[in-house]
């Protein structure tokens, strides 16, 4: 911030001086990826605390049935190859976004959202069996803390797939324009954000869980 000094003759009403305020520059979408690595950071907060939750409540199974008797190992690894490779072509996305390719962009976005797709529909037929079995939230603190973990996951991966049609949309109408390009970025880290977090389920719930 700099001060001027008026010269000559003024009025003893008339200030003697003004303010010029130096303006930063700002990027353009500097503010959008800047917030959204604070939601990201929230939502490892979230995340953190339903882990530590499970690793708590996860041993408590009121008499009733744990990780042996309700986990199916193939068909979580099934799902976990699923969201990985939805990972893979999303990169592809990214890498033709870059060279400015919008019809190879939306296909490799379409296929990463087939690949989330399945990984939703397996999610929902293992709740689905879970719950014929009788193993519902309400069964123990293990299942409760199961059930909220993993299908807390399962919720930010449909709101991933609804925010990828929405932008694919928005694609096809307007173009790889710089706005687009903001939007995919942050999907982007949003998506690869899941695919950590689930690895940490598969491990920590699903393989951990079948060592007890």
């Amino acid at each position: 911030m700099s001060a001027t000094i008026l010269k000559g003759s003024v009025d003893a009403d008339e200030p003697v001086s003004f303010y010029d305020l130096d303006e930063h520059e700002h990027p353009e979408g500097h503010s959008t990826m800047l917030g959204f690595w604070i939601y990201l950071m929230s939502d490892c907060l979230i995340f953190a605390i339903l882990f530590a939750c499970y690793a708590v409540l996860g041993g408590n199974l009121a008499a009733g049935p744990g990780p042996k008797d309700l986990f199916d190992l193939p068909l979580v690894a099934l799902n976990t190859a699923m969201l990985l490779f939805s990972s893979i072509t999303y990169g592809f996305a990214m890498l033709m976004m870059q060279r400015g390719r919008m019809v190879h962009t939306q296909f490799w976005l379409g296929v990463t959202g087939l690949f989330g797709a399945a990984f939703l529909a397996i999610e929902l037929y293992e709740f689905q069996h879970l719950i014929h079995l009788g193993a519902v939230p309400q069964r123990s603190a293990f299942l409760s803390a199961f059930f909220t973990l993993v299908g807390t996951h399962g919720l930010h991966v449909t709101f991933g797939l609804v925010w990828l049609v929405t932008l694919m949309i928005q694609i096809g109408r307007t173009g790889l324009i710089q706005a687009n390009r903001r939007r995919l970025m942050c999907l982007s880290l949003f998506w690869h954000f899941l695919d950590v977090i689930w690895i940490g389920v598969f491990t920590f719930v699903y393989l951990m869980g079948m060592l007890r």
